[in-house]
């Protein structure tokens, strides 16, 4: 089968609302059948959460890491609906640990509309140039594979989490979504600063 397109995605996301990773892997899943990847999104409880997308958030939580030594550490809001939710612990839990993932990981932007014009062109214009002694059929997509690793490198959405032994390879997105999935609110990452010792 091929490759999932963009634009597969994207549509996908449109009609579900779920979150890039999530679209694709549900596509990827289901071998292409959009139809199919709907379901999937619907039974992992993240297509229903689109629909709460939209919903104002009021409410939440900032949580903070400091690495033992005092060296680097990180400040993160997580806001959702009601302070019920705010207060539980699989909320608080879920800052935690993410502010422990943005001290280690160090990403530069929250999500890809937040990474710099400039960044993004420098690392299509190295991917081109290390592209240029390939076929020129498939140049187009080793540059789109190359910036999308590098996204996923750099944008908080697309990390992984770092604790791989208790989330599995999951990226922040999709822990974001399962737990706006078991709360059943809108679930907001905001905010986060990382802070380095001389940087």
């Amino acid at each position: 089968m091929s490759a999932i397109s963009a634009k597969e995605v994207k549509a996908l996301r449109d009609r579900t609302g779920a979150g890039m990773m999530a679209a694709k892997a549900a596509l990827t899943e289901s071998e292409g059948d959009a139809e199919k990847a709907i379901e999937i999104l619907r039974a992992r409880g993240e297509a229903s959460a689109a629909k709460r997308a939209g919903r104002e958030v009021h409410e939440g939580t900032v949580q903070t890491y400091i690495h033992p030594g005092g060296q680097y550490g990180a400040l993160v809001e997580i806001d959702c609906e009601t302070d019920f939710v705010a207060r539980s612990d699989a909320f608080v839990q879920f800052a935690r640990d993410l502010a422990l993932h943005i001290a280690a990981a160090a990403p530069v932007a929250l999500s890809e509309d937040d990474v710099p014009a400039e960044d993004r062109e420098r690392e299509v214009r190295i991917a081109t140039e290390q592209a240029a002694d390939r076929p020129e059929n498939v140049r187009a997509k080793i540059v789109e594979g190359k910036l999308g690793k590098y996204l996923d490198e750099v944008v908080l959405m697309r990390q992984k989490h770092v604790n791989e032994d208790k989330y599995n390879g999951q990226t922040i997105e999709q822990l974001r979504a399962k737990l706006a999935a078991d709360t059943g609110e809108n679930v907001v990452v905001r905010r986060f600063a990382r802070f380095a010792v001389g940087e």
